[in-house]
């Protein structure tokens, strides 16, 4: 019986080991490989949201495609730490207002992308790169 109970522990250890190792990689930062860094998307855009978060922020928005149906976006950038760096705030976009943006749009289509530039109503860049 001892014996028993004693193979159980080792087997949830070992359970909880392979999870702690698995969960690293899950956790780590993905990169840019999703997105076609060869092109380059602007649009006139209508600010939805912008999520001040890690570990990154997101900008969501409305735009018309060349057929003028309007789509909805979602854009990643940098975590706030690097935002602040670049000149953002988290009051820096507020939904309903109308911006220029340039993004690099995600590979495989997606209504996604990582951001380049934000251009202000007042034409001022907010920067990413």
């Amino acid at each position: 019986m001892r014996r028993t109970l004693k193979i159980q522990w080792m087997g949830l250890l070992g359970v909880l080991v392979a999870l702690m190792i698995t969960a690293g990689p899950a956790r780590a930062h993905h990169g840019t490989a999703a997105y076609d860094l060869d092109k380059v998307v602007t649009k006139k855009a209508a600010i939805t949201d912008f999520l001040w978060m890690n570990p990154h922020c997101e900008i969501t928005f409305d735009a018309k495609d060349d057929k003028g149906h309007v789509e909805h976006w979602a854009l990643e950038t940098h975590p706030p730490t690097m935002m602040v760096d670049r000149g953002w705030t988290r009051k820096s976009l507020s939904a309903g207002e109308m911006v220029t943006i340039t993004f690099h749009p995600a590979k495989n289509g997606a209504k996604t992308g990582i951001l380049m530039k934000v251009v202000l109503p007042d034409g001022k860049e907010l920067q990413h790169d």
